[in-house]
């Protein structure tokens, strides 16, 4: 599983128009082969800042199936007027589970 997230600045006073514009164009993704989960974030302390998080099933699919298709143009053009700069994507996969824990260098330990 790859989780790609994307972080989007929307143009100040153009968030509803994002927001709408996301809600017709999550279909396009969504219904990627290959898509497992498509959640959309707004910034609590910045308003016109937006995380997508996007589950894929590999890197390939996300790529091939929605990236280098028509999809992708669509989904493009849906939310580009809203864009205050390119959005900025990165992708991420899980760590092995099974990883010792040393509580000493454990963020999360008590």
């Amino acid at each position: 599983m790859v989780l790609e997230v994307t972080l989007i600045d929307v143009l100040r006073g153009r968030e509803d128009d994002f927001v709408d514009a996301y809600q017709r164009g999550r279909p396009l993704i969504a219904g990627t082969p290959g898509c497992r989960s498509v959640r959309l974030q707004r910034g609590a302390e910045s308003p016109a800042r937006f995380l997508l998080l996007v589950e894929w099933d590999s890197f390939d699919a996300q790529e091939n199936h929605f990236r280098r298709t028509d999809r992708f143009a669509q989904w493009r053009a849906l939310i580009a007027a809203t864009l205050a700069q390119p959005p900025l994507a990165e992708f991420f996969t899980d760590i092995t589970s099974g990883a010792r824990r040393d509580p000493d260098h454990d963020f999360f330990t008590g």
